[in-house]
């Protein structure tokens, strides 16, 4: 028989899988729900939820900060946008996703603009005028004669055609284009073509190998076929970009249904004009990624440079500036990312974090800036990871959110000042469905009943929407003792330091707490408190002690100390 005296007096590994828990060098728990790690070490009650208003089931969650007076929250569902300013709606109007589609919706901000894409729909932008709101196609530019500046590429299923043409007896403007094999169908009628220097677009189709076509302004007809034609990038027979950003002034699409592994740059200044032209530094810039994997472009972002996360690995253009004869697109990472739900990298501590399956991933450069890793954030709690749905940062809170596919949300305290990286798990009553930062403030959509509600988390708010109570947990690991797994354990006491609470059960005993600091006026109680003769445990593998509550009142945890006898 052995005496014993643990103190822990920091959490900074948050909730950890078993796996870990005869790790001596882990500061973690056995379960950690509903409580924050401070920057300290320390744990903190999680805020209440503060409800704001009903929405449509399938919602999703959009921030639009314009100015310090204008923020608005988007709340996009069946066709339809909600707009939310100071958490009031303010304004409905019509959009051209379905519910469906909203899984695959990416977007991006440009000042007053949102550049929205998806792979079934011409872009859109969603603009903020001094008049309201607006919401418009994004249009390539226009040249004089009405050709437009959209990309264009030779595709590999039409590499072996060469074009035939030939007069109309239609008009001056019209051509005929007869294929060797058979190629038109009803889905070529209104795709732009690249024949013969000159844009041409699909009127009519006759059969298989012939089609009519029209373009502006005079042309000459060759004498021989034409094996080096193109067709437009983006549109409905071949789709539309997938993802989207800005980088170094240009306008960056990623990836089609039928090109998903190719990038697209503006002309720098110039967001709707993808003319490669001669080559010029400004002009606009296509190139592919080349791999003998099959590489989808999952999504795009901005920083030290142009990061391209794909299905297979992630890419990086470190170049800068970026110029049409300065392209250098290499693979740093062979991780890869989520492709059936668009879940938007964060931007955390200047690295770049993404979902790679059950795995959340911080991309970042080594210290010559030349290569990217990234690094798994939730080595020490894979358990918590169940299909992520959403995912968001609040850099105000330090905190990672990410919405699980059992309606719960693993969150990340993240302090790398004073190495915190700690995993929570936030549950409520009912299931979290989706995440949004805006204003430094959380907002999600929580479905409670048959009802789904806009709410956000509130430090003023001790309760759930008004209505619902949550309880918090800490239970600690099983107990190791000088490296040994002990058969019986006596705890004599345990002692928990403590800082603004007014609520504890341990081992689901009530915690004795000075009577006054229940006045409203009080913070809590800070110090120490103790409780003794809380007697044998057997099975050693359970936790030693549980710390938790359901009463709806404060609690800060600074440290927990235990003192008993055990056996080998």
């Amino acid at each position: 028989m052995g005496n014993f005296i643990k103190t822990q007096n920091s959490f900074s590994n948050g909730e950890v899988s078993p796996e870990f828990y005869a790790t001596n060098t882990v500061s973690g728990v056995s379960q950690l729900e509903n409580m924050d790690v401070l920057q300290s070490g320390a744990l903190k009650r999680r805020p209440g939820l503060k409800k704001i208003k009903n929405v449509v089931v399938g919602s999703i969650l959009v921030p639009f900060e314009i100015s310090e007076s204008e923020k608005y929250l988007l709340v996009i569902y069946d066709s339809s946008i909600d707009i939310f300013q100071n958490d009031t709606k303010i304004s409905t109007m019509a959009a051209p996703w379905r519910n469906a589609d909203l899984s695959k919706l990416q977007y991006v901000q440009r000042f007053n603009e949102l550049f929205f894409v998806h792979p079934n729909y011409r872009p859109r932008i969603l603009t903020k005028t001094s008049s309201g709101f607006n919401i418009a196609n994004f249009n390539f530019y226009m040249n004089p004669d009405i050709s437009i500046n959209i990309p264009f590429m030779r595709f590999e299923d039409t590499k072996n055609i060469s074009i035939t043409m030939s007069n109309s007896n239609i008009d001056n403007n019209c051509a005929v284009f007869t294929t060797n094999a058979d190629l038109w169908d009803n889905t070529w009628i209104g795709v732009r073509l690249l024949v013969n220097d000159k844009q041409w677009v699909v009127e009519s189709v006759q059969d298989a190998r012939v089609a009519t076509v029209y373009t502006n302004g005079n042309f000459t007809i060759p004498g021989t076929p034409i094996s080096d034609w193109y067709e437009a990038a983006f549109g409905e027979r071949r789709g539309w970009p997938m993802t989207i950003s800005f980088h170094q002034n240009r306008l960056v699409f990623g990836g089609t249904l039928s090109a998903p592994n190719n990038v697209w740059m503006s002309k720098v200044g110039e967001y709707n004009n993808f003319d490669v032209g001669t080559g010029l530094e400004d002009e606009a810039i296509f190139t592919a990624l080349l791999s003998a994997k099959h590489h989808q472009i999952c999504a795009l972002v901005s920083s030290y440079a142009l990061q391209i996360l794909t299905s297979d690995g992630e890419w990086a253009i470190l170049n800068s500036p970026l110029t049409p004869s300065n392209v250098d697109v290499k693979q740093h990472t062979s991780i890869g990312c989520k492709t059936t739900k668009f879940l938007p990298p964060q931007q955390m501590d200047g690295s770049t974090v993404f979902v790679s399956g059950k795995d959340i991933r911080e991309l970042n450069l080594d210290v010559l800036n030349e290569k990217y890793n990234a690094v798994d954030l939730c080595g020490y709690s894979k358990h918590l990871m169940n299909n992520p749905v959403s995912v968001a940062y609040n850099s105000n809170t330090h905190q990672l959110f990410v919405v699980m596919e059992d309606g719960y949300i693993a969150v990340l305290n993240r302090y790398a000042n004073t190495e915190i990286s700690a995993w929570t798990r936030y549950t409520t009553d009912g299931d979290f469905k989706y995440v949004c930062v805006m204003n430094d403030e959380t907002y999600v959509v929580v479905k409670r009943g048959n009802t789904n509600y806009l709410e956000k988390f509130d430090v003023s708010v001790l309760d759930d929407s008004g209505e619902y109570d949550f309880s918090y947990r800490i239970s600690a690991f099983p107990m190791i003792v000088k490296g040994h797994a002990p058969k019986k354990i006596r705890l004599r006491k345990i002692s928990l330091r403590v800082k603004d609470t007014k609520t504890l059960f341990v081992n689901d005993y009530r915690m004795e707490i000075p009577n006054n600091v229940y006045d409203e006026t009080s913070n809590g109680f800070s110090g120490d408190l103790s409780m003794n003769l809380l007697g044998t445990q057997i099975d050693t593998m359970q936790p030693l002690w549980s710390v938790s509550s359901n009463e709806q009142l404060p609690a800060t945890i600074l440290s927990v100390t235990t003192e008993g006898n055990y056996l080998i």
